[in-house]
């Protein structure tokens, strides 16, 4: 058929949701009217490690309002059955209420019931739990690791040997919460055997699978509803025990029930980045050519799940390294399961690989963009594949040219604005392009409207605007005649809405859906001997407006509506497909960006100011350029608080987590924003997807926090290897 006028994609659109946000309409997972429903509070583990062994829930059931306390000696038992189809990372599910074990501090040991939510909460303060403790593992350099993950080409220590020049670094970063301004929250409600939860959740089919599991449901018994998500970077990707505390809550009550989490239970109920330790050890020749990499890698994880991430492969094929020795160890602990935060994996090891890679330009005394010019691989040197894209060389001219690289001295500590010293510095970015089998239903109705509809989430970044603009344009309609629905899991399923995914998967399958009707519509009309179309080539009518006419005669057409109307159809439907990357690979997919910082640093304080920020990007297709401003803003100000603030604190006595509020776990806030500048390359990539994307919300994190870390040491002259970096480190 005939390419569609592109009208909705590419344009600078605001949110289609955003009024029913800004007037209290949009409503959140809490916020949802159920009848009858009563409130739960969670009774957490106060040790760090050990087994229960008394629970003494007397008072907290005699209180006004309460109607049960449940814990693992009164809570029906689970079956708990296997889930593939899970995004839980493997091991053994902690499996809430069903023993006497406790694995790590804040743990749900008991629940409170009550008709309203200051009950539950006084309830739960009166719940004694007392305890066999053991001293927990905490720290990921005491800790034992588990068998390491490997990978090798060419002779690394051997080229380590002979380089001229030969670099050993070792690094250290923090581990960090989500804090999305959202908390995690669960409305649970059984009818009969079928169960229905309102949960924040950034996959609803994720959900659905891992709840009818659990209790031993056919899928379809089991509904989970999730239309807005107040932010989440990750911490929604799986279903943690608070929801299913809450169903079985519901189930004993036979009474929906409501669960929030407060801020503090969210440093222990649902996740982190994952806290490393990194060894580098770099060799090259005298002009910079990189000869050897040898990365070694510990990071975090619980001790019932083994969680990994893709920390290995920004060292594998960002430069062109013919010597690469990787070992990465996860490290058992005694702490909640870890999970992906925006740019997993790509972010820390970027922070290690782009730090390390100004600091070789500086003892080579060459230009760190020159730097990586010099080490642009022709291919993925990890697989041997052409790489779909890449453009970094563009990113590096364009953003060296925009943010004024020119003016930098390389020599540090060369530019002083009274007591403030001045840096700038830059470091390159990559994420993996995602994509993963989707579907969305499409259905263009008689009075020639469109809905359109997929089980996907929308936690912040507008899948709401950016996917009824594919389908504007696919179907040749204006964005208010088209509706899209989401967040559903009655709606056909889609990947997580996570890894930058979305917009390829799910879009893609939007394309195709909204593809297949206009087909319908336009095979319908040539058919028809009563419309204005009829013999007509397919190939030669285009849509717009909600009108079919011949591409070079717009004289010659009629409406969806009229065509519809004569042949007494009420609508046309298709589901729409996207399968995902299928057979032998073809290409490597990286989105990559070049990320620019200028900071200031008070010489007697120690304290930091980032002045401004610029991000270049080859991400694909735009497909909303506010969007993409939006996403750029939130993955800088995210890796200003990874490089500058956000450090989660554990007292290694009993595994508390010491910081768990925000007034001391720091974020960034407005007066930390500094001015920020995004530059997206124009260009698609085709051979990702159909609709050219490479998604956009974990590149604009990584490279953020090297960037930051490469301006301070121009600043400064201190080179500081660990994160966040405070100011007593740069004194």
């Amino acid at each position: 058929m005939s390419p569609q006028p592109q009208a909705a994609v590419g344009a600078p659109l605001s949110r289609v949701d955003g009024r029913l946000k800004v007037t209290g309409q949009a409503r959140y997972a809490a916020e949802h009217h159920v009848d009858g429903t009563v409130h739960a509070v969670i009774v957490d583990a106060s040790i760090g490690r050990g087994r229960i062994t008394a629970i003494d829930t007397r008072e907290a059931e005699a209180q006004p309002g309460v109607l049960r306390v449940l814990h693992h000696r009164n809570a029906p038992k689970l079956p708990y059955r296997d889930n593939s189809a899970s995004n839980n990372p493997p091991g053994e599910r902690l499996r809430v209420f069903q023993d006497d074990k406790v694995l790590f501090h804040g743990q749900p040991v008991a629940v409170v019931i009550a008709t309203t939510l200051e009950a539950a909460q006084h309830g739960a303060r009166l719940v004694k739990v007392r305890y066999q403790a053991e001293q927990p593992d905490t720290d990921l350099t005491d800790a034992t690791p588990d068998k390491p993950t490997t990978y090798a080409r060419g002779d690394a220590e051997a080229a380590l040997r002979k380089a001229p020049v030969r670099l050993d670094l070792s690094y250290r970063t923090a581990r960090n919460h989500h804090n999305p301004m959202e908390p995690h929250a669960t409305i649970a409600r059984w009818e009969g055997g079928r169960l229905t939860v309102w949960d924040k959740t950034q996959w609803v089919v994720g959900t659905q699978t891992e709840l009818a599991a659990v209790f031993g449901l056919p899928l379809d018994s089991v509904r989970v509803i999730s239309p807005f998500v107040g932010g989440a970077f990750g911490t929604g990707l799986r279903c943690w025990p608070h929801t299913i505390v809450a169903a079985l809550a519901a189930r004993v009550t036979k009474r929906p029930v409501k669960l929030v989490l407060s801020r503090r239970q969210m440093y222990s109920g649902n996740g982190f980045r994952p806290a490393y330790t990194y060894r580098l050890r770099l060799g090259s020749d005298r002009r910079g050519r990189l000869t050897a990499a040898l990365h070694e890698m510990d990071g975090e994880t619980s001790s019932y799940e083994t969680f990994t991430e893709a920390i290995m492969t920004p060292g594998q094929m960002l430069y062109s390294t013919p010597n690469v020795k990787q070992v990465y160890r996860t490290v058992p602990l005694d702490v909640n399961t870890p999970i992906w935060m925006r740019g997993p994996g790509f972010a820390n090891a970027s922070y290690v690989i782009e730090s390390a890679i100004d600091e070789l330009a500086h003892t080579i005394g060459i230009d760190p963009i020159e730097l990586r010019r010099h080490n642009e691989p022709a291919e993925d040197e990890s697989s041997g594949l052409p790489f779909s894209t890449r453009r970094l060389r563009e990113c590096y001219t364009i953003g060296a040219r925009e943010f004024g690289w020119h003016r930098r001295n390389h020599k540090p500590r060369s530019r002083r604005e009274g007591d403030w010293l001045i840096g700038m510095g830059m470091a390159a970015g990559v994420y993996d392009t995602a994509r993963a089998t989707a579907q969305a239903r499409v259905r263009l109705d008689a009075d020639g409207t469109a809905t359109v509809e997929a089980a996907t989430s929308d936690m912040g970044p507008g899948t709401y605007t950016s996917q009824t603009q594919v389908a504007a344009d696919a179907l040749g309609l204006t964005m208010r005649t088209v509706t899209f629905r989401l967040g559903d899991s009655l709606y056909p399923p889609t990947p997580p809405h996570g890894g930058s995914m979305t917009m390829a998967s799910v879009g893609s399958a939007v394309l195709d859906g909204c593809n297949r009707v206009r087909d319908n519509a336009i095979k319908l009309a040539t058919e028809d001997r009563q419309s204005p179309l009829h013999g007509a080539d397919p190939n030669d009518i285009v849509v717009r407006g909600g009108r079919l006419h011949v591409k070079n005669n717009p004289a010659r057409g009629e409406t969806y509506r009229a065509l519809l109307t004569r042949n007494k159809s009420t609508h046309l439907e298709a589901l729409g497909t996207f399968t995902g990357p299928e057979g032998a690979a073809r290409h490597s997919f990286f989105a990559y960006n070049a990320t620019f910082a200028e900071v200031a640093v008070d010489a007697a304080l120690g304290l930091v100011r980032v002045r401004r920020m610029l991000g270049v990007y080859d991400a694909g297709r735009i497909v909303s350029p506010k969007l993409a401003q939006s996403q750029a803003i939130g993955g800088i100000v995210g890796g200003i608080g990874t490089a500058l603030l956000e450090h989660t604190v554990t007292d290694p006595r009993d595994g508390r987590t010491v910081n768990a509020n925000l007034a001391d776990y720091l974020v960034p806030v407005n007066a930390d924003v500094p001015d920020i500048q995004a530059i997206y390359l124009d260009g698609e990539d085709r051979e990702a997807d159909p609709l050219g994307v490479k998604g956009l919300g974990e590149v604009v994190h990584v490279g953020v926090a090297p960037a930051i870390a490469n301006a301070l040491f121009n600043a400064t002259g201190r080179r500081i290897r660990q994160l966040p970096i405070t100011a007593d480190a740069l004194l």
